[in-house]
């Protein structure tokens, strides 16, 4: 199937490893240019390489931390002056700690509302205007499963998720007139640095062990084993391809059934 996707620019964040690193891939083995960021720049550097061999597509590595406007405004400039536009957007970040209410004070609220919600927004508003010009663009914003079923001990996540969904709905309808899609895709249990940190933390507030917490993920999710990465980037590409103009507004599961309700 042709994704349409063959001469597109397409910015991804926090694209070094695990999920946004394999639709980083993805993307480029479809014919796209890719922008990538990360805020270690060796990793970075690594991933950019590896996707320039694997296939051959031209790839922008910039040092950025989506947590901050002026790097993130850096970060967009740079797209440009490469590439001379943005037709695809993903956002991502590294997820917020994990933490019970009690445990997680106004500094550490700033700090991840900085990161999950703060940080998908200032990226759709540098790309938008774009977007708008060429009347042709793609959203698309990295959440979670907790958006649809809150997870114990991930209130942040839990919460501003939720917000950044939100937005993307209410976002996703002002700019349909313009040829501008905007969707989610929530990854669930994936094999990723960030799913053995939450285990980690789990197994610490148990007294147990990170094994034992990802065992017991395992045997709630129907599929019985964790999803690999480039499963989620398979949906990601669909979704910012030419052939998905009429998909918006939507969130979609990536989680090997563990979500329980209908729809």
């Amino acid at each position: 199937m042709d994704l349409g996707l063959r001469g597109k620019v397409a910015l991804v964040a926090a694209a070094s490893q695990g999920i946004g690193r394999a639709i980083a891939q993805e993307l480029a083995a479809e014919g796209a240019s890719i922008v990538i960021c990360a805020r270690n720049e060796g990793v970075l550097l690594v991933a950019a390489r590896e996707i320039e061999e694997a296939t051959g597509a031209a790839v922008l590595a910039k040092r950025a931390d989506v947590a901050r406007p002026d790097e993130i405004a850096g970060l967009v400039d740079a797209a440009i002056a490469r590439f001379g536009r943005v037709d695809v957007l993903v956002t991502n970040s590294g997820g917020p700690p994990a933490g019970t209410f009690d445990t997680l004070d106004a500094a550490a609220w700033q700090r991840a509302t900085e990161l999950t919600l703060f940080a998908p927004v200032e990226l759709a508003r540098r790309v938008l205007p774009g977007m708008r010009e060429r009347r042709w663009g793609r959203i698309l914003n990295l959440t979670s499963i907790a958006v649809k079923q809150p997870i114990d001990g991930l209130m942040l996540s839990n919460s501003l998720r939720a917000a950044v969904t939100g937005w993307a709905r209410t976002l996703a309808n002002e700019v349909a007139p313009f040829g501008v899609t905007v969707n989610n895709v929530m990854p669930g249990y994936t094999t990723t640095q960030r799913v053995v940190d939450l285990a980690q933390a789990a197994a610490k507030r148990g007294g147990t062990t990170a094994p034992e917490i990802i065992a017991t993920w395992v045997r709630e999710i129907p599929a019985a084993r964790m999803g690999e990465p480039r499963e989620i980037a398979a949906l990601a590409a669909f979704l910012v391809s030419d052939r998905a103009g009429y998909i918006t507004g939507t969130s979609i599961p990536v989680d090997g059934g563990w979500i329980r309700s209908l729809i």
